[in-house]
């Protein structure tokens, strides 16, 4: 018997930020999340999710229930690649990027992850299963607080490495050279010489002198990479800093279809590709993508959702760091779920549950919540 998708639902979250927070080129004080259900007729159901920005999220909850689920209802739900070509398609007028391909993204993202749970299998090991048991993952943080010295983000770098991290992750973009160096520093003499240290940039800068200004006061303290330096538009320029600096450029998180992601990997614009499987059009297109990057020899570091990511990491072989999160504040989604990765000595330990191997906490999406399931 083939079972059939019965419903396909979706909701927006809004959850706010404890402490307001800052990157390089805006202040976050709530986090919207796009989240989606597909039942199938067997009783199952699969679970996506999404980052739909600091406000406007519905956006992504409108374009799943407008746009796509009208297309699904009824259908098989193993035909993944079928139904990501139709949705492609139905959207073509409406956005190849932004909310409509994330509303694609999460739902490609539940089918997989019915699948999954179908088959009894962790995602992981539906996808092909590369690793065995563990993934390795950097700590993300480093985010700009209001009376937070260079010290003190240095003591949050070194928290990361006393959990067993090996890499750390860091802001910078948001100061003059001088006060960006000062904090880079106190970074580095926290974690030490062998410890990765990542910079975030966040589309910092718009010109490359600028940039090469300020990777001149970087580079003595060996960052591992530096990452989203321009405008995700501006490959570019993404080229031309990578050319002129020693430290790989990594970039790709807002990335969209696998034909942008090949334009950097051809004019060399990412040595490190970050792309999220919940912007770039799902499961699906992200295996298209780390299959390209492959065959260049280039590293997946995904953005991002690391309860998402574990998975598609420990699925490739050019899978190389998840971006894990010890602070739920600075990604509050870990609010919304009922089971936490758990970690050791720097790696992920991978879900043995099937599919993604967590479900969403109800009473914290009703709590949430700025709209129904519908």
């Amino acid at each position: 018997m083939t079972h059939k998708i019965t419903a396909v639902e979706a909701r927006t979250i809004r959850v706010p930020l404890d402490n307001p927070t800052s990157f390089a080129t805006r202040d976050v004080v709530a986090r919207d999340y796009g989240v989606v259900r597909v039942r199938t007729s067997d009783g199952l159901k699969g679970i996506g999710f999404c980052y739909g920005g600091s406000r406007g999220g519905s956006l992504v909850a409108h374009a799943v229930r407008d746009l796509f689920a009208p297309m699904l209802v009824g259908e098989d739900p193993h035909r993944t690649e079928g139904h990501w070509q139709a949705m492609y398609q139905e959207a073509l007028l409406h956005g190849r990027t932004g909310s409509v391909m994330r509303a694609l993204s999460i739902i490609d993202v539940a089918l997989w992850d019915r699948n999954a749970r179908a088959a009894g299998l962790p995602l992981w090991k539906y996808l092909g299963a590369y690793a065995d048991d563990r993934v390795p993952a950097y700590a993300s943080g480093g985010y700009y607080l209001d009376g937070k010295s260079p010290e003190d983000l240095g003591a949050e770098m070194a928290s990361y490495v006393a959990l067993g991290f090996k890499a750390v992750k860091m802001k910078i973009g948001r100061l003059d050279p001088q006060g960006e160096e000062d904090r880079i520093a106190a970074a580095r003499e926290a974690i030490g010489p062998d410890v990765l240290l990542m910079l975030d940039a966040n589309n910092a800068w718009s010109d490359l002198p600028t940039a090469l200004r300020y990777m001149a006061r970087y580079e003595p303290y060996d960052p591992y990479w530096i990452e989203e330096p321009f405008s995700p538009d501006d490959i570019d320029n993404h080229a031309a800093l990578a050319q002129r600096t020693m430290v790989p450029v990594a970039t790709g998180e807002i990335e969209a279809g696998r034909w942008r992601h090949k334009e950097l990997l051809d004019k060399q614009g990412a040595a490190i590709l970050q792309t999220d499987a919940a912007v770039c059009g799902g499961i699906s297109e992200y295996r298209r993508i780390s299959a390209t990057a492959a065959s260049y020899g280039v590293n997946m570091c995904p953005h991002w959702f690391h309860d998402l990511h574990v998975h598609l990491v420990a699925a490739d072989p050019n899978g190389q760091f998840v971006e894990f999160f010890p602070d739920d504040q600075v990604l509050n989604f870990r609010n919304l779920v009922d089971t936490q990765l758990k970690y050791e000595d720097g790696d992920l330990l991978l879900p043995t549950t099937p599919g993604l191997g967590f479900s969403f906490d109800q009473s914290a999406l009703d709590r949430w919540a700025i709209d129904d399931w519908s």
